[in-house]
């Protein structure tokens, strides 16, 4: 644990890039398979299953500490973390223990298996042996709170270095449903093995945002245009009679849309399409419509035919059981028209159309009227470009619509968590209906650091009454709220709800006066809904 400690320290006190690809490659180089294995799978999410509450964790750690439980509780949202506000009140360890990282976590796993209070002695017993920041580490894999500044590509990047391999191949070995408990290191990085996991996804190729106008992009013959879909992006497998949808996030999404089971009638084995997927209805639905379905295990007859789904493909990645990745987007186009050209209606399956420009300022024209055809913009491919993995600057390109804004007042606010504990992050905001203030939304991204303490410091002069962490205060302060979609809600008093609400702007310039109102949101939503 020692080992991984280090490392955790190593990567937390820095944000280059460098340095913490040079700590996590050093690692792996130095420690066991077994500790490699399940450093990789917390890196990457894979977390043990939850075996104890937060509620007891709490009241274990005062008890332990010999303080009142509202101490703790008062100590929690200052700190901003639960784990790091356990490691920091409990007592030194009676007697330190140097055990290895899958030590610890084969203890977690086992926790299921024992009545609560042989739990709480497994914990007590664990907080005895570990130190402060073993603690921290050990908590959070408790809480099932582990997270760490550490993306997919930097772990890639690293893994290859480590074992001198291909981080492309590395990439896609790291893909897919595998579990640190049902594996090893040498099966998952090391051994060829042909027959590997059939539903296993490529990593995806992510575009870059466009923020200026695409004339130096060149000659326009060079791309292709389409429109950026409002819906998820979606990777569907067909290999050995079996169908698969991954998320962009390398979630398995198979079990909440069984419409696309029905893909296998229309296309052949060994075919991997990347695109969108949409609820859809003669035309793309809003995305409101696909959002009752995001997070269901499980899909209702009367949901199904609400909220019906295709997927928009947009790219082919296999054909034939063959990678086609390297193939320029040209011929993979062209591949793909060929396989869904004859597909009938009843198919799950859509052709993403081409864009055709003359000029920039045409496509410009047409990126325009994206919100008329439920997307977010358009998309610049080039023509000649391989599909690559991860987020590539030169060939895929994003241009997406300017946000939505309506300018509202701050009614509420909470303190937020992490290195922002300290200060109020989260707002509720309101708009004008007549002489009353409506709440439509929240938001808590968006302000500087230095705007997040003006606020803090306003905050806590003019908080009027206190609902547990969240503060009612005077309304005075109007902020533009961005956001890319609006559509009706009946769980929101406002009967609006937004889509990535952010604050853009601080709007000292406005009175209270000039917020926005009801009605306003309304129009949009008649617009844009």
């Amino acid at each position: 644990m020692k080992s991984f400690a280090a490392l955790f320290n190593a990567i937390d006190r820095t944000t280059r890039t460098k340095e913490k690809t040079a700590a996590l490659t050093s690692y792996l180089r130095d420690v066991p398979d077994v500790e490699k294995l399940w450093t990789v799978a917390l890196f990457t999410g894979r977390r043990p299953r939850r075996a104890v509450t937060t509620t007891q964790l709490r009241e274990w750690a005062a008890e332990r500490a010999g303080l009142p439980l509202w101490l703790l509780e008062e100590s929690y949202p200052i700190v901003g973390d639960l784990a790091e506000t356990i490691a920091l009140v409990l007592p030194p360890p009676k007697r330190p223990a140097d055990l290895p990282l899958s030590h610890w976590i084969t203890r977690l796993q086992r926790l299921h298996d024992l009545p609560p209070e042989a739990r709480k002695d497994q914990i007590l017993d664990a907080w005895d042996q570990l130190d402060a920041t073993e603690r921290l580490l050990f908590n959070k894999l408790i809480t099932g709170g582990f997270r760490i500044g550490v993306s997919q590509k930097l772990m890639t990047r690293a893994i290859a270095a480590a074992t001198e391999r291909d981080e492309a191949e590395i990439a896609l070995r790291l893909m897919g449903k595998w579990r640190a408990d049902t594996t090893t290191w040498h099966a998952l990085i090391e051994a060829d093995d042909p027959q590997a996991d059939a539903s296993r996804p490529y990593p995806f190729y992510l575009a870059y945002q466009l923020d200026d106008a695409p004339e130096d992009l060149g000659d326009p013959g060079d791309w292709q245009a389409e429109w950026k879909w409002d819906g998820i992006r979606g990777q569907l497998v067909l290999r050995g009679g079996t169908h698969h949808l991954w998320s962009r996030g390398e979630e398995l999404m198979t079990d909440r849309f069984p419409e696309f089971a029905r893909a296998l009638d229309f296309l052949p084995g060994g075919t991997v399409l990347d695109g969108e997927v949409l609820a859809w209805d003669d035309g793309p639905l809003p995305f409101s419509t696909l959002q009752k379905r995001i997070g269901r295990k499980t899909v209702p007859k009367k949901l199904l035919a609400e909220a019906p789904v295709v997927l928009v493909a947009y790219d082919l990645l296999e054909h034939d059981g063959q990678d086609f990745r390297a193939e320029p987007l040209a011929t993979r186009r062209a591949q793909l028209e060929a396989l869904l050209g004859q597909t009938p209606p009843e198919a799950p399956l859509r052709l993403s159309p081409p864009i055709n420009f003359a000029n920039w300022q045409a496509l410009a024209d047409t990126r325009a009227t994206a919100r008329e055809a439920r997307a977010e913009g358009v998309m610049l491919k080039r023509l000649d470009s391989p599909y690559l993995s991860g987020r590539k600057k030169g060939d895929w390109w994003k241009w997406k619509l300017d946000p939505l804004t309506i300018d509202a007042v701050m009614i509420y606010a909470q303190q937020g968590s992490g290195r922002r504990a300290n200060l109020f992050t989260d707002f509720t905001f309101a708009v004008w209906n007549g002489n009353e203030l409506v709440p439509f939304t929240k938001a808590y991204s968006g302000l500087t650091d230095e705007e997040f303490r003006k606020i803090t410091a306003w905050v806590r002069k003019n908080t009027q009454q206190k609902f547990g962490p969240v503060r009612q205060v005077k309304s005075h302060h109007v902020f533009e709220i961005a956001f890319e979609g609006i559509h009706a809600s009946p769980r929101h008093k406002s009967g609006i709800a937004l889509r990535f609400p952010r604050m853009s702007r601080w709007r000292h310039d406005k009175p209270l006066s000039e917020a926005n109102s009801l009605d306003d949101l309304k129009a949009l939503l008649a617009t844009y809904g």
